[in-house]
Parts: structure tokens; C-alpha cells; sequence
């Protein structure tokens, strides 16, 4: 269900803004989105996995917050990653 460390370390080079960047919201969004996608998997083959909904459901409000406040600080950079990674606004 998690993601492997060569998938991280893939989603951080095709987001990263610099050469050292790990923390930037594009990267924290985009191994968010990864993980989402992960578990969206799971939960679609076992859906009584409450413990699993209620992570899930954590992970999609903290992308939200980090999508928000992408977006309150630049708002091409906002465009720009929902674009990237195909999420509904």
C-alpha cells in the first residue's frame, strides 16, 4: 500500500524546483498524489477497510491544504501541478 522508495525518489526528481529540493509543495503534492493513488487501489479490492478510509481520508485534506496554499502564494505554480498530476480542482 505505501509507496517504494525508488517511487518517491522518481516522483521527487520529475517535481523537484531545484537541485536539493525534497520539501517544496509540488514535491509534498505529488508524493501525496502517488500515496492517494495507492490506497485508492486498495480500498477499491477492500471496501470495509475503515482504518485505511480514515488515512486516506487524512492524506486527500493535507494535499487540500498544501494545494490551497500553492495556490495563495502562486497561482501558475497551482495550475501548473493540478495539470501535471490530473486532480480535480
Amino acid at each position: 500500500m505505501t509507496i517504494t522508495k525508488e517511487q518517491k525518489q522518481k516522483v521527487v526528481q520529475e517535481h523537484k524546483r531545484g537541485d536539493s529540493d525534497t520539501g517544496s509543495p509540488e514535491v509534498q503534492i505529488a508524493i501525496l498524489t502517488e500515496r492517494i493513488n495507492a490506497l485508492t487501489e486498495h480500498m477499491r479490492m477492500h471496501k470495509k477497510d475503515f482504518s485505511t478510509r480514515r488515512g486516506l481520508l487524512a492524506m486527500v485534506s493535507r494535499r487540500r491544504s498544501l494545494l490551497d496554499y500553492l495556490k495563495g502564494i502562486d497561482p501558475q505554480r497551482y495550475l501548473d501541478i493540478i495539470g501535471k498530476l490530473a486532480i480535480r480542482k
